[in-house]
C-alpha cells in the first residue's frame, strides 16, 4: 500500500528525512517513533500527499479519498459547530447515511451534547476528539495518525486504544507517537527515526 525508495525531504538547508526505504502492506500497522524534529510528522505529511519529497520516491496505492489524516493541528473550522464541521467533511467525501454516521461518531467520542457549540470554544482535548471523528467519518482504508493521544484525558486515550484495536488488521495504519506503549502491541512493524 505504501512504498518508499530513498525517500528524503529537506526544508531549505535542513534535511529532515534521508534515504528511507519502507514498505507498508495493506492491513499492517507501522509505529513511527523518534524525538521531536526527527521527521515523524514530515513522513506522515508525505504519505498524505501534502508534501512532495525532495529526494527519492513515495507511492501510496490509494486515491486521496481513501486516506484519513490526523495532523498535529485538528484541521477543523473553529467558527463552525462540531456538527457543521462533520457535515461539511461528510459532504466533501460523499458519505452515505451522513447524519447517522456523524451522530454515531459524536456519541462515541463524547461530543454529542456539545454538537451545536462553536469549536473555537472547545478545549484542546475536545478538538482532538472532533478531529478523530473527522478522520474516521468517511471510513478510510489508510489511517495516518500523528500523535493521536495529544491533549486527551484518560477516558479519551482508552477510546483511541479501542479505535486502533478495531482498525488493526482491517485497515492500514501509520501511527507516529511519543507514547508507543499504547500502539506497540498492535504494530506489525516499527520505524525509529533519529
Amino acid at each position: 500500500m505504501i512504498t518508499t525508495r530513498g525517500l528524503g525531504r529537506r526544508f531549505g538547508s535542513k534535511r529532515v528525512l534521508r534515504d528511507l526505504d519502507l514498505e507498508v502492506r495493506a492491513g499492517e500497522l507501522l509505529l513511527v517513533t523518534g524525538p521531536n524534529g526527527s521527521g515523524k510528522s514530515t513522513l506522515l505529511s508525505l504519505m498524505a500527499g501534502l508534501l512532495a519529497p525532495t529526494e527519492g520516491e513515495i507511492e501510496v496505492d490509494l486515491p486521496r479519498g481513501g486516506i484519513g489524516y490526523l495532523a498535529h493541528e485538528p484541521l477543523v473550522y473553529k467558527e463552525l459547530s462540531a456538527l457543521e464541521n462533520l457535515d461539511l467533511y461528510g459532504r466533501l467525501y460523499h458519505v452515505t447515511e451522513r447524519r447517522e454516521t456523524i451522530g454515531a461518531l459524536l456519541e462515541r467520542f463524547g461530543l454529542w451534547e456539545a454538537r451545536h457549540e462553536r469549536v473555537g470554544s472547545f478545549s484542546r482535548g475536545m478538538q482532538q476528539r472532533l478531529a478523530l471523528c473527522r478522520v474516521l467519518l468517511h471510513g478510510p482504508e489508510l489511517l495516518l495518525l500523528d500523535e493521536p493521544y495529544s491533549g486527551l484525558d484518560a477516558s479519551a486515550r482508552t477510546l483511541v486504544d479501542d479505535v486502533l484495536a478495531e482498525a488493526a488488521g482491517s485497515r492500514t495504519l501509520v501511527v507516529a507517537s511519543h507514547e508507543p506503549e499504547h500502539v506497540r502491541p498492535l504494530a506489525t512493524q516499527a520505524l525509529a527515526l533519529t
